[in-house]
């Protein structure tokens, strides 16, 4: 068993291709040797900004011998049949095996070395690399054949074992020599084998594990910070770009001007991060302080003095830029901002980004006058709400499009606007994904709340709807957040409601398009109206379904069975979501005991039954039930059955018992539900399981009289009538 080095040496990778170039390389390498019969084990791939590494161990030194069996014509085909499958095969008639009157070849493969197939395989992957990007290059580029790489390869590295693997990919052939770091090792660094590749490169001031780097950048930075009395502000992802950027990685702590920590530590921060790659400290106090570590790629004799002082000369540049924006923002109130959103589209069939504001504006004061939103003032809502996008058009956020909200947050509080609004214009947009804070203050989560419901409202009004993996306008996660936001303050929230005050009405005043003459118009205000009163409850309900879908992605994750999500929706008319998931972890619960699976197996049963019994005619069901009573073609209930006049005296016990059972649990369940204890309107159903079996233990249901029929019909429907006023049994799985 041997191993093999491939090295594939180029000019600077960038660091966000890196994952995917060791991701891509393992499987072509694995698809390659496969394709050949080369089982391969574990890899070890590397990849610094100039090279990618890996290393296979414990390859055979050849492919084994293989045996291939071709079945041919039959004997007493044609010979042209004969001659045609001899030259496929190569081999002469003699050298086939007559099977029953069917020709057969035999064919046996002898192993390959390994170096063989390796030599073919490298060539391959290179030539079928896939980056996100690509290039050409040199005299060879004028032809769309040319070898492609994300910048121009420069050498090749393959040796299996000790031995060179010979190959040639757009005249550049391997060998035994790569190079190590551009300043401290410029020259030629020759490589024996996979066993000293690391060490020699290391030698050479290139540290090849990209996971070492990490480690070296993350465990550096905090160590600078540190000594100097700081604290750093952890992440990961810079630490990563970090590595994927520096061969041999040095961090160090240099210092900027601290009249720029007037600016809002966020901005400090993204400056620092998105332009730099520099990390940021705090001081002892826990506030972001007048420094950063940024990481180099030598080791500088001088301890990487001039280093920091030039990365500290162009941080000022941007920090400056950045006051700059913070500074010019301020000349202007967020009401002055806000006007120019009337001149930024929206979308096109729903107007300008004020359009939305007025909607959202409305909507959350209508969440707080309501009292759906509990001790939030409507005033304060609806004022938010209408300041809630106008940092969109400041140079802060123009600059940095991450900040929005944030900075329209520091800019109500620098123009003295009352907290509870510039809390909310910074928080609207949360949460924004699982594990994000979900707000609790009053004015922002009518303002969130408000911003979320109108986005999907309006997007499916205009029937823009998610679908498969393709979600354009991030409907899926407003949903989510709307959920998030329900849940975690409990707000009793009817969508249907809710709905119809919101961006519907926007349709209302005309805004609703129509392609006429190749671009589109406003709809006569007639012709809208309309379409809006007749699409308006079908995309109502669309919407409803919409939220059941992502309530149960997000409950799945809580362990709760889809199929009860379905058993409460089917029930209809349910729209507040926090009523709904009580009932639903009620019937979670019930379902889990043994009371709930036998009483799931009574109801399936006896719907089985009513649905067999569909010829007999609702009026005889109806005598057999008593006057007034539920047919099961309704939810509608009336006075108690009493036993049918066909003179066979008393009830049998087993329908005594039941009728006795319903008529004590179908009004405890109901008052149950109508006062949202929905633990007890499981019990009541519990006490109902030992007189369905016992009923159906003792009496025949589909007995000769028709009119006993019928009245034990009639049991079974008021039976399973008072089950469904819990929650639709037929849709529970089990």
């Amino acid at each position: 068993m041997t191993d093999l080095l491939l090295e594939l040496r180029s000019e600077e990778i960038p660091a966000r291709m890196q994952a995917g170039a060791r991701a891509e390389l393992e499987k072509l390498f694995r698809a390659q040797l496969g394709a050949a019969g080369l089982e391969v084990g574990d890899l070890t791939i590397w990849s610094t900004p100039r090279r990618l590494a890996l290393i296979a161990k414990g390859l055979p030194e050849a492919t084994a011998a293989v045996s291939e069996e071709l079945k041919g014509p039959r004997s007493s085909a044609p010979p042209q049949a004969l001659e045609g499958f001899l030259r496929k095969t190569g081999l002469t008639q003699d050298q086939l095996e007559d099977r029953d009157g069917v020709w057969f070849a035999v064919i046996d493969k002898p192993g390959r070395a390994t170096a063989e197939v390796l030599a073919e395989a490298i060539p391959a992957i290179v030539r079928s690399f896939a980056w996100p990007k690509s290039m050409r290059w040199g005299k060879e580029s004028a032809s769309s054949e040319s070898l492609r790489w994300v910048r121009p390869l420069s050498g090749i590295v393959a040796i299996f074992g000790e031995e060179l693997v010979p190959c040639e990919i757009g005249g550049i052939a391997s060998g035994f020599a790569t190079r190590g770091h551009r300043f401290h090792c410029p020259g030629e660094i020759t490589i024996d084998s996979a066993a000293d590749y690391a060490d020699k490169l290391r030698a050479g001031h290139v540290i090849v594990d990209h996971e070492e780097r990490q480690a070296i950048i993350r465990d550096g930075a905090a160590r600078v910070a540190v000594d100097a009395g700081l604290a750093l502000v952890e992440d990961e992802g810079l630490v990563i770009e970090n590595a994927g950027l520096t061969e041999w990685p040095v961090p160090l702590l240099g210092r900027f001007d601290e009249a720029f920590l007037e600016v809002p530590p966020e901005v400090i921060q993204l400056t620092a991060r998105v332009n730099q790659k520099y990390f940021v400290v705090n001081g002892a106090d826990g506030k972001l302080a007048n420094g950063f570590i940024c990481t180099a790629n030598i080791d500088a004799s001088d301890g990487g003095a001039e280093i920091v002082a030039g990365n500290r000369k162009v941080l000022a540049a941007r920090l400056s830029d950045a006051r700059f924006f913070w500074e010019q923002d301020q000349k202007k109130t967020l009401e002055q901002h806000a006007e120019k959103l009337a001149n930024i589209t929206f979308h096109e069939k729903l107007g300008t980004v004020a359009d939305k504001v007025a909607r959202v504006a409305k909507l959350a004061e209508w969440l707080a006058s309501e009292g759906i939103v509990p001790n939030c003032d409507p005033a304060l809502a609806r004022q938010a709400a209408e300041l809630a996008k106008a940092d969109l058009v400041t140079e802060m956020v123009g600059e940095f499009p991450e900040l929005q909200g944030l900075m329209g947050g520091y800019y109500a509080r620098a123009e003295g606007l009352p907290d509870a609004v510039a809390d909310a214009i910074r928080d609207h947009y949360k949460p924004v994904g699982q594990g994000d804070d979900v707000p609790m203050a009053p004015v922002t989560v009518a303002v969130a709340l408000a911003d979320k419901l109108d986005t999907i409202s309006a997007f499916f009004a205009i029937e823009e709807f998610p679908t498969g993996s393709k979600d354009p306008f991030a409907l899926r996660r407003a949903a989510l957040g709307i959920l998030a936001l329900l849940q975690a303050n409990e707000l009793r929230l009817q969508l249907g409601r809710a709905l119809s005050n919101s961006s519907f009405d926007a349709f209302k005043r005309g805004t609703l398009l129509e392609m006429r003459d190749g671009s589109f118009h406003a709809m006569p205000r007639g012709k809208a109206q309309g379409i809006i009163d007749g699409r308006k409850s079908e995309t109502a309900k669309q919407i409803v379904d919409f939220f059941a879908d992502r309530l149960k992605v997000q409950q799945r994750e809580a362990g709760v069975r889809h199929d009860l999500i379905d058993a409460v929706f089917a029930l209809g008319g349910e729209d507040d979501l926090v009523r709904l998931l009580a009932r639903v972890k009620a019937l979670q619960t019930f379902m889990a005991t043994e009371d709930g699976t036998n009483l799931l197996a009574g109801f399936k049963r006896a719907a089985n039954i009513l649905k067999q019994a569909g010829e007999l005619s609702p009026s005889r069901l109806r005598e057999g039930l008593g006057e007034g009573m539920s047919d099961g073609s309704s939810d509608e209930t009336g006075p108690p059955p009493t036993p049918p006049a066909s003179g066979r005296g008393e009830l049998d016990p087993a329908e005594a018992a039941l009728l006795a059972a319903l008529d004590a649990a179908e009004p405890a369940a109901s008052a149950a539900v109508a006062d949202e204890r929905f633990t007890d309107a499981m019990a009541a159903l519990a006490s109902l399981r030992a007189p369905i079996d016992a009923f159906f233990d003792g009496v025949m249901v589909n007995d000769p009289d028709e009119a006993v029929r019928a009245y034990r019909l009639g049991l079974l429907s008021r039976f399973t009538g008072a089950v469904h006023g819990v929650a639709d049994f037929s849709k529970i799985e089990g």
